[in-house]
């Protein structure tokens, strides 16, 4: 098909539209909706993530100098993924910190970073938080 040149377009949007629009010729647009069925399920499995914490509480020595401190990186770690913007550099500490002083519950640990309520929090708080979730930790595929 032949186009004449300098054929003009004209376009008229009224109402309540919302959306993307592309004028021209040979346009492709795409869509893809995220974040609100993220949210959703992130709060149906707020409660399975919780429990999961408890189950790493429990599983933490029962006492000596580490009790403390790997109580104390729980916390900060279910904190940091609970953020209404997650804290993607806290997480990454507190995985490094259980390799290195509790390598017994790394896997624990790295479970419950890349668990499917954290990866639907990662996916709602926007793509950029994603992609370097994604980078950091490999996964989002819960999200």
């Amino acid at each position: 098909m032949t186009e004449a040149s300098g054929a003009g377009h004209h376009l008229n949007v009224g109402g309540d539209v919302s959306g993307q629009i592309a004028v021209g010729h040979h346009n492709t647009v795409s869509r893809v909706e995220a974040g609100g069925d993220a949210t959703q399920n992130a709060g149906a499995d707020l409660t399975a993530l919780r429990a999961e914490f408890e189950r790493l509480r429990a599983q933490l020595p029962a006492e000596g100098p580490l009790r403390e401190q790997a109580a104390e990186r729980v916390d900060e770690l279910e904190e940091a993924v609970t953020a209404s913007e997650p804290d993607l550099s806290t997480m990454e500490y507190v995985r490094n910190w259980f390799a290195r002083r509790l390598p017994e519950l790394a896997g624990a640990v790295a479970g419950l970073i890349v668990h499917p309520a954290v990866g639907a929090l990662v996916a709602a708080a926007g793509g950029g938080l994603a992609s370097e979730f994604v980078r950091r930790f490999g996964s989002t595929d819960g999200a």
